[in-house]
């Protein structure tokens, strides 16, 4: 079954046709990686798919919801969730606090219980905590809760991010470089902490990287984007190999 299938997806700025035509299928379940040179459409299409800009043309339909043009608010309350490349976590709160703000859709309650701190706000604040740091423990960060995020090691940073998108409860979770600036190791465990969210969420991911190893390690199928356009798609391996993606990156 298909979680998120994308049809002729475009996006012009003025003159500029940044995404034309873009088709995408990803199965349920599946780990799948976006790739191409710097400037050829990726983060675009991720913007796209969240709600940060509407396309011109073509459809969004996640789990058999047309999602196309929604705002963003309504498409992450219907199941997508993303990380960015620069990593925006609230650095001046604490690594729980920074889940328990993905946790908002998910458990509310009035305005005035709020205010006045009712019992119905001091029930959902508990059972907020208690699931943050229920997701904390998943990655490995329960130790760090009352740590100022800011604080946090650069891997660890990305690790938080990645558990804050997980407490909106998504069905597809999309990761937006998810390497860059790590070294080695932290490359490696990510690559284990990606592997690991897509098995014990049962999660549908989609990632743009330009890290090779990390692509060729854990993504099953692969898209590749140039100048907007879909060069190539296809199992990992075959895609890799192509020599129209080689030129793309390399040149002649």
């Amino acid at each position: 079954m298909a979680m998120l299938e994308v049809t002729n997806l475009s996006i012009s700025f003025g003159g500029l046709r940044a995404v034309d035509d873009f088709n995408i299928t990803i199965k349920e379940g599946e780990l799948y990686g976006l790739i191409g040179p710097n400037g050829a459409g990726k983060t675009t299409v991720f913007n796209l798919l969240t709600g940060v800009y509407k396309p011109n043309e073509g459809h969004v339909v996640l789990d058999g919801k047309d999602i196309t043009g929604k705002r963003i608010i309504d498409i992450n309350r219907t199941g997508i969730a993303r990380t960015f490349q620069n990593i925006r976590l609230f650095k001046d709160l604490t690594v729980q606090e920074n889940v328990m703000v993905g946790l908002h859709n998910q458990i509310t309650y009035p305005t005035l219980a709020g205010i006045f701190k009712l019992p119905s706000y001091r029930k959902a604040e508990k059972e907020m905590r208690e699931r943050s740091m229920e997701l904390l423990e998943v990655f490995g960060l329960q130790e760090e809760a009352n740590t100022l995020a800011s604080n946090l090691p650069y891997g660890k940073q990305r690790k938080l991010e990645i558990a804050r998108a997980m407490a909106t409860n998504p069905k597809l979770l999309l990761l937006d470089e998810p390497a860059a600036g790590m070294n080695p190791n932290e490359t490696i465990e990510l690559m284990e902490t990606i592997r690991f969210v897509r098995d014990h969420f049962k999660m549908t991911i989609l990632l743009i990287e330009h890290d090779m190893k990390l692509v060729s390690g854990i993504c099953e199928n692969l898209t590749v984007l140039n100048f907007g356009h879909v060069l190539c798609q296809g199992e990992t391996k075959e895609v890799l190999n192509n020599p129209e993606v080689i030129k793309a990156y390399l040149g002649e």
